[in-house]
């Protein structure tokens, strides 16, 4: 199996087997996002206990990349603090416009989206669920 092959695999599996998918009941922040050019949608949710994001959903509908990317997003932010959310975002970024660099174990299954860098109308899919997040994310930062 050549790394194309695996990196397909893994993301027709996070599509087909989404992990996080719903919405938390009583989220911390949340919200949607939607790309007009393909009509991708997802709405983002996360619950965060003392600075941490303790949990991280997302429902909607759209192609594998824009809901692999969801599922993936949503493992890789788990546990992890706003700033490392943000940064690992930011990281994502870099990754699926082509940006040099060692992705490696940070970056998880997202590192299976990589290749979206030779495709640059599918980066707006890749980057969707991430967005989102961010948008989410800022609305703490206007209630401090």
């Amino acid at each position: 199996m050549s790394l194309d092959e695996l990196f397909t695999e893994i993301i027709l599996d996070h599509y087909q087997h989404p992990h996080n998918h719903g919405l938390i009941p009583n989220p911390t922040f949340s919200s949607r996002g939607y790309n007009e050019s393909c009509g991708d949608d997802i709405q983002v949710s996360v619950l965060i206990r003392d600075g941490v994001i303790a949990d991280a959903k997302f429902s909607g509908a759209g192609c594998s990349i824009s809901q692999a990317s969801a599922s993936i997003m949503t493992d890789l932010i788990k546990g992890k603090t706003v700033d490392e959310a943000r940064q690992i975002a930011g990281r994502f970024y870099e990754m699926v416009k082509g940006t040099e660099g060692d992705y490696g174990e940070e970056m998880g299954d997202a590192i299976s989206l990589q290749g979206v860098s030779k495709f640059p109308v599918r980066v707006k899919c890749a980057t969707l669920a991430w967005h989102t997040l961010e948008e989410a994310l800022a609305k703490g930062d206007h209630e401090r």
